[in-house]
């Protein structure tokens, strides 16, 4: 694959703002001057400790240690070639990047063509949409109150009924059967090979930077044997697990709302129908229950650090909905945000309540929502006789664990009385089953490990050096700061007496192998040498650097900020003097006062002087 030119490598990364890329993914918030944070996409947490310095364009996580520049994290995140990643960037922001053989790069056949296919495949759908052999298609979307518009916005198409007309259009573009076979496009029979979506009405499915991955489409004719919904099969870029349709759009408002608030409802007519209705952070799963990879997902863009946001599921009335709701309540202790259902009148989904009853209908399953916990105790009583003495003890021994499984110990009393309420029964009798069921929650929990293993040799990890773990002392406090200092705004302190402040080793080892490469660094006013400067600390320190460049600088604007850590560069300048001066004063008393030296060591105590007033001053 020919090699881009690093001079083209460096001009993409500095045009392209970081949080931009990583806030696709993650809802990041203020975190101090110049940083920002948010949930960490590579580990579950509860509690935001993923830094981004977009000055800087780095990032860092203090829970799990990940850390990088703009073109790692798509690598991390989307498994992609650098040079994928680069060309991404690069198309991102219309630049034309040069390769070292003078010539344009030809496509690579890895992800980026998979994206690509899809890409291609999604225009090809929508353009047939608008054919005589799609009335079908726009019969359906007009039944069910959707038009040309809200097919346009959704990208909604139609795949034709033929063998192959797609896998035709896509080869005339240059596209390989194995390409289209891996992007799951195509599929193979006795017969050849084929198109996989043939006479349905497709959706396609976005990942959450926008881009399309893959299909969901519904049968439309009484002579299609396949099933009523057909989905792209799992390949690299589709993962339906991690997959949540419309996520792409709702993304923004979701992270924009006031509460923060998410709602789940069950296939693509119901987030059309909640989206044109006026609940636009509705999203759906791609084929699958609703799981744990689509919790993190969400987590993520949400922000879910407190209890502040709302995540509403939205079910069938019918018996198969209860069972999806009851699945989703198994998960929601993964979620910050109160859990609730929201089950619309006489059953109907949201696609349908907007059809019959308006797009007013489908705002006010907002109002009528129950919360989770609520919902799962009247599901767990709806399965005993409450008339009889039996029937209540039994209900109280069922929905006594729902009701133990309460995190908010606020919370958990008045879900307590509720129970006792619904049961007529006494609520101490009540409290008493419910600690008996947390209790034996606690004594029957997993054990969890207490240390992180080495994934190639079994053996535990070696802990990474930390800012935590730093020794407590007024010495190693300035270093520390002014290595944050130096790695934020190097760029802006005087090249001059930055050098000298760096110039001598510090007594920390870990702070001691940061300075080395700061100090080592040949020009602090290019775009990306701090990434670089970190890349190149030795290990195991490697680590802390990330952490000194991602930890909010203790200042309240930018220009305090540059003040504070040249103050810093100077307070080191002037240990040196002092520590320099201690020596002399050693060495002064070994010499005689009238010989060459003794009268050279006190010029140098006089000049040291002098240096270090005018530093203290200027401090």
């Amino acid at each position: 694959m020919p090699r881009i030119r690093q001079a083209d490598v460096d001009e993409v990364k500095a045009r392209t703002n970081i949080a931009d890329i990583v806030g696709e993914r993650v809802a990041l918030k203020s975190a101090g001057v110049g940083s920002l944070k948010g949930l960490c996409p590579f580990h579950d947490e509860k509690s935001p400790s993923f830094h981004v310095r977009q000055q800087v364009g780095y990032y860092h996580c203090f829970g799990c240690g990940e850390s990088g520049d703009v073109y790692s994290f798509l690598r991390a995140m989307d498994h992609v070639s650098f040079t994928e990643a680069v060309e991404r960037l690069a198309g991102r922001i219309g630049y034309t990047l040069h390769y070292e053989d003078g010539g344009a790069a030809p496509e690579t056949s890895g992800r980026s063509r998979l994206y690509a296919a899809n890409t291609a495949a999604a225009e090809f759908f929508r353009a047939q949409l608008l054919t005589p052999d799609a009335e079908a298609a726009r019969r359906f979307l007009g039944e069910r109150g959707f038009d040309a518009g809200a097919a346009a916005h959704f990208g909604v198409g139609f795949a034709p009924r033929g063998w192959d007309g797609m896998l035709k259009a896509l080869s005339a573009q240059g596209f390989t059967r194995d390409e289209l076979s891996a992007a799951g496009l195509v599929s193979t029979g006795q017969r050849g090979v084929y198109d996989r979506f043939r006479g349905r009405l497709v959706w396609p499915i976005r990942d959450v930077s926008g881009q399309t991955i893959g299909f969901g489409a519904r049968k439309l004719f009484d002579d299609d044997q396949g099933p009523k919904y057909l989905n792209t099969p799992e390949t690299p870029i589709y993962k339906k697990a991690q997959v949540l349709y419309g996520l792409d759009l709702a993304k923004r408002d979701i992270a924009r709302g006031d509460p923060r608030r998410v709602v789940v409802v069950e296939g693509y007519t119901d987030v059309m129908a909640c989206h044109l209705a006026g609940l636009t952070t509705a999203i759906a799963t791609c084929g699958t229950a609703f799981g744990t990879e689509h919790i993190k997902v969400l987590r993520r863009v949400m922000g879910d650090d407190n209890a502040s946001g709302e995540v509403v599921f939205t079910f069938d009335g019918d018996e198969a909905g209860q069972k999806a709701a009851l699945r989703a309540f198994t998960e929601d202790g993964r979620f910050n945000a109160q859990t609730f259902v929201a089950v619309a009148p006489d059953g109907l989904d949201p696609c349908d309540l907007r059809l019959q009853r308006g797009d007013a209908a489908v705002r006010g399953l907002m109002d009528a929502k129950q919360p989770m916990f609520e919902f799962a105790i009247d599901r767990k009583l709806a399965g005993f006789d409450l008339s009889t003495v039996e029937g209540r003890v039994g209900a109280l021994r069922a929905a006594a664990p729902i009701v133990a499984e309460i995190r908010d110990r606020l919370l958990r009393p008045g879900y307590e009385r509720v129970l006792a309420r619904r049961l007529g029964m006494d609520p101490t009798e009540v409290h008493g089953e419910v600690e008996r069921a947390a209790r034996g929650a606690a004594t029957g929990a997993p054990r969890r490990e207490t240390s992180t293993p080495d994934a190639t040799s079994g053996a535990p990890a070696v802990a990474a050096v930390t800012l935590a773990s730093l020794p407590r002392t007024a010495d190693v406090a300035v270093e520390r700061d002014a290595l944050m200092g130096a790695l934020q705004y190097g760029h802006q302190i005087d090249a001059v007496l930055l050098d000298r402040a760096l110039s001598q080793p510090f007594r920390t080892p870990g702070l001691d192998a940061v300075r080395e490469a700061i100090a080592a660094a040949p020009d602090r006013s290019r775009p990306g040498w701090v990434t670089d400067a970190v890349n190149a600390v030795r290990e195991p320190y490697r680590s802390l650097g990330g952490e000194l460049l991602m930890t909010p600088f203790p200042a309240r604007d930018e220009a305090g900020a540059v003040a504070s850590a040249t103050d810093l560069a100077r307070r080191l300048v002037v240990r040196q003097l002092e520590r320099e001066k201690q020596e002399l004063l050693g060495a002064v008393q070994r010499v005689p006062a009238d010989s060459d030296g003794g009268r050279a060591l006190r010029v140098r105590l006089r000049d040291i002087d002098v240096e270090r007033q005018r530093f203290s001053a200027e401090s």
